[in-house]
């Protein structure tokens, strides 16, 4: 699995958790409107505040999390993408000279 699956899915259960949040809050604070701790108005603003401020965080915390997970994988010594196709390339334009050379031994 490459770099950016682990990314994507990572991501994915970010954006599950911060569903799972928002339903929570949303239970918590229709909960209080009927216990009569707070008028409908103020529970909308309150899970309002609380997601803008979850949302604003988020981004921080995936930029946080991609750069972590980056840095663990180059202290495992796992190649980057673009290094793998540089070296495939590589590869080929080797495979090519050595089939070039065969070719011209056999001339």
């Amino acid at each position: 699995m490459d770099t950016n699956d682990w990314l994507k899915q990572l991501l994915m259960i970010g954006v599950g958790t911060t569903t799972l949040v928002a339903e929570k809050l949303s239970d918590v604070s229709d909960q209080w409107v009927k216990e009569g701790k707070i008028n409908a108005d103020q529970a909308t603003a309150f899970v309002d505040d609380l997601m803008s401020q979850i949302k604003s965080e988020q981004g921080q915390i995936e930029a946080n999390l991609e750069r972590q997970l980056r840095n663990m994988l180059q202290d495992l010594g796992l190649p980057r993408q673009s290094e793998m196709d540089e070296l495939r390339g590589r590869i080929d334009r080797l495979e090519r000279q050595i089939r070039d050379l065969e070719n011209q031994r056999w001339r």
